[in-house]
């Protein structure tokens, strides 16, 4: 099936962008990498009557690590950036993990994570771990920039907070207090298919082993991704011994919000989420003895 007519603008600068979103009235979309809005376009799910392709505008492709640990990931940073950055793999474990397990790797090449979080999947992977790692997007509009946190983007499938004529030109991911450790992980029924379940856990620990900071989110297991902060602080302040490990994966467990379709039943899904919590947690507890 062939797209809706719509008129394509391929802007030089952020603020020709956003005159043009302007324009359009609500009627317009942002094209960055496109791996989901092109599909939706030509099953005529989406059909907006302006494309702005934001691909010309310079200073938007930048995946920086500061020296501190905050990572700024620009609107154009591609997923393939960041699987392949040293920085990533060297100082940001749940993200390293994740970046390989995004859709494939022709979508890796072209998709990019701003565009993931502003597609607000439910499915989607990025989310869940930049909310496990706190982090927040920056916005650019006729009203000016603004920085707002990723559990408050996010307002329902599909929809976000972001004025019809805002960019999202980054997102932040905070600098470490501890060191950071965590994991991603995904169950999917074949390479590149939409999360049956998964789980991003994000930690910071202290000199002693034990967590000072902690983030876990699950994708794929609500109509939103879901912020289980009730897990996470069930191990802040603690050593990941079995019993803590075992509460928190039952925390996380009671924190989705699965239904039962083709992917498998509800119970079928929390029991991964379970074990997923498990699994990572226990990785980490291993490492933190092994380095001890």
């Amino acid at each position: 099936m062939y797209p809706s007519r719509f008129r394509y603008e391929a802007p030089r600068s952020l603020e020709e962008a956003i005159a043009l979103l302007q324009e359009g009235a609500g009627e317009a979309k942002v094209l960055a990498g496109g791996q989901s809005l092109v599909p939706l376009m030509k099953l005529r799910f989406a059909a907006p009557e302006l494309l702005v392709d934001i691909n010309n505008i310079p200073g938007l492709d930048q995946l920086q690590v500061g020296a501190d640990g905050e990572i700024r990931v620009g609107a154009l940073v591609r997923h393939r950036d960041v699987e392949r950055s040293p920085d990533i793999a060297r100082s940001q474990p749940t993200m390293a993990a994740a970046a390989p397990l995004i859709a494939d790797p022709v979508v890796r090449v072209r998709g990019t994570l701003v565009g993931s979080l502003c597609h607000a999947d439910p499915q989607g992977d990025w989310a869940a771990v930049v909310t496990a790692l706190g982090g927040r997007v920056v916005a650019q509009g006729s009203a000016g920039r603004r920085t707002i946190a990723i559990t408050d983007f996010v307002t329902g499938p599909f929809q976000t907070v972001l004025a019809p004529d805002e960019v999202v030109v980054e997102a932040v991911l905070p600098a470490p207090q501890g060191q950071v450790a965590g994991g991603f992980l995904k169950l999917e029924r074949r390479v590149g298919d939409f999360a049956t379940a998964g789980t991003a856990v994000a930690l910071e620990l202290d000199d002693a082993g034990r967590v000072a900071r902690a983030g876990i989110a699950l994708t794929g297991v609500g109509s939103t991704t879901i912020d289980a902060r009730t897990a996470a602080d069930a191990v802040v302040g603690q050593p990941l011994t079995p019993e803590v490990i075992g509460r928190a994966a039952d925390l996380a467990a009671e924190a989705a919000q699965p239904s039962t379709d083709h992917r498998g039943s509800a119970a079928y899904k929390r029991h991964v989420i379970h074990t997923f919590v498990t699994r990572i947690l226990t990785r980490v507890s291993h490492r933190a003895e092994e380095a001890a």
